[in-house]
């Protein structure tokens, strides 16, 4: 067992007990986002970015064991099998279908059982920091893959999830949001601060100030209803669009129009799990991949923000003297408030996106609304480390290996989990990965 203490704010502050109930909770969810499959659904296609269900399901689980029994606290492996089916560092995905998996049955027997044995653990050793911090890692990782199974979902066309959800607010609104948020320019701390969150990961450490010019933002993303113009105005035809990455990605996919799209009469439909549904004109646009995203700025005379840009219209405010940016950031858009039903749309409420002009609630300073939650925004930047980055043993594999080739999202969307969303988190995909609930929101050039 290491005596070295894990990279981050150690978990001191957020009790076992509060763990634990946070890891029920997920696994309930895990357990609820594959139960109502067959064995054939379980397993699923060969395909991009996605994996097959019953491996997802179990490598979450696997990789909680891993952290909280063996790396945590030095004990042998619950399954011990478990590193050979799921252990994603050394699996490649091509291989993930052809492992000796078990059935549905045992998938499940494997979720419960290794669940019971880790809150055993936990409560056991509830003042060990160590060990409430791996098992808290290892909460929002299996938090991660519970959004990745609902996208799989997606992917395969299967049914929408059974899940027990809060309902939306009836105050929560909708239509479309036009105008921009004036961000004003100045020293902006971009990152997380250290000791202002029990939790954050590597890639979000540490802040430190970049300059910023003023800049305009659009209040909300970019809707279904505008990014169909840019199809119908031959967006995906005309080559002047595109960058020569995202032309020679377009090629290569065959991309004619977004993903999940079918031409219905002079109009367009979206597939939305098992069921084809007319494009919600106000609703943000999803499953676009970050190609698409500048082709649609490039064709709108626009721009996607910067990293620092998004984060300072989401978190920063006016100074003191009126005409600058604030040395210091909010928590969350709308200031100290927790988060809520009325202010982000998280928690796969709806199962499925709100009009952009929604949540008026959650408004940031400047005007910028649903900057949490909803839809994951593309921003410019690709994903490179913050200045002194160090890497996190609890899991090394989780940032390092992807900076450069990536870009970053931010924001978090309606399957993302409450618990695990901050206004400095950083997600990351390839450039042209569209399966997940991405869009973007434009900034004026």
């Amino acid at each position: 067992m290491s005596n070295v203490t894990p990279r981050g704010l150690a978990a001191t502050s957020i009790s076992a007990e509060q763990i634990a109930a946070w890891i029920r909770d997920a696994r309930a969810r895990t357990i609820d986002l594959i139960a109502d499959l067959s064995e054939a659904q379980l397993l699923g296609e060969r395909a991009p970015y996605v994996q097959p269900p019953k491996w997802e399901a179990g490598h979450a689980a696997w990789f909680m064991e891993n952290r909280v029994l063996e790396r945590a606290l030095g004990e042998p492996p619950f399954l011990p099998n478990g590193k050979a089916l799921y252990d994603s560092t050394t699996i490649p995905h091509r291989l993930r279908w052809d492992l000796p998996l078990p059935d549905k049955a045992g998938t499940l027997a494997y979720l419960r059982a290794s669940c019971d044995i880790v809150l055993q653990r936990l409560e056991q050793h509830a003042d060990d920091a160590r060990v409430r911090y791996y098992a808290l890692y290892a909460l929002f990782h299996e938090d991660m893959h519970a959004e990745a199974l609902t996208y799989a979902r997606q992917a395969y066309g299967y049914p929408p999830p059974r899940l027990a959800v809060e309902p939306v607010p009836e105050t929560a609104g909708g239509g479309p949001l036009p105008g921009e948020a004036q961000v004003p320019g100045g020293s902006f701390l971009l990152g997380a601060v250290p000791g202002e969150e029990p939790f954050v990961f590597d890639n979000e450490q540490w802040a430190h100030p970049v300059e910023l010019q003023p800049f305009a933002i659009a209040r909300a993303p970019v809707t279904q209803a505008a990014f169909a113009a840019f199809v119908d105005d031959g967006g995906y035809r005309r080559r002047a669009l595109w960058s020569d990455d995202g032309w020679r990605w377009r090629e290569a996919a065959l991309a004619e129009q977004p993903l999940y799209w079918r031409r219905a009469g002079q109009g367009w439909e979206r597939r939305a799990f098992d069921r084809w549904v007319p494009l919600e004109p106000h609703r943000p646009m999803v499953h676009v991949s970050w190609y698409e995203a500048e082709a649609y700025c490039r064709w709108a005379g626009r721009r996607l923000p910067t990293e620092a840009e998004w984060e300072a219209v989401a978190a920063g405010e006016v100074g003191p003297d009126g005409r600058s940016l604030a040395p210091r950031k909010r928590r969350y858009p709308w200031g100290e408030a927790p988060l809520s039903p009325e202010r982000a749309h998280l928690d796969w409420r709806g199962l499925g996106c709100l009009d952009v002009g929604a949540l008026p609630a959650g408004d940031s300073a400047f005007g910028g609304r649903q900057l949490l939650g909803n839809v994951w925004e593309w921003v410019a930047d690709r994903f490179l480390p913050y200045p002194g980055y160090v890497v996190d043993e609890a899991y090394p594999e989780y940032s390092q290996p992807w900076f450069g080739t990536h870009r970053v999202l931010r924001g978090g969307g309606w399957a993302t989990t409450s618990r695990l969303i901050r206004t400095t988190w950083r997600n990351f995909y390839p450039p042209d990965r569209r399966n997940a609930w991405t869009g973007f929101r434009t900034c004026a050039l």
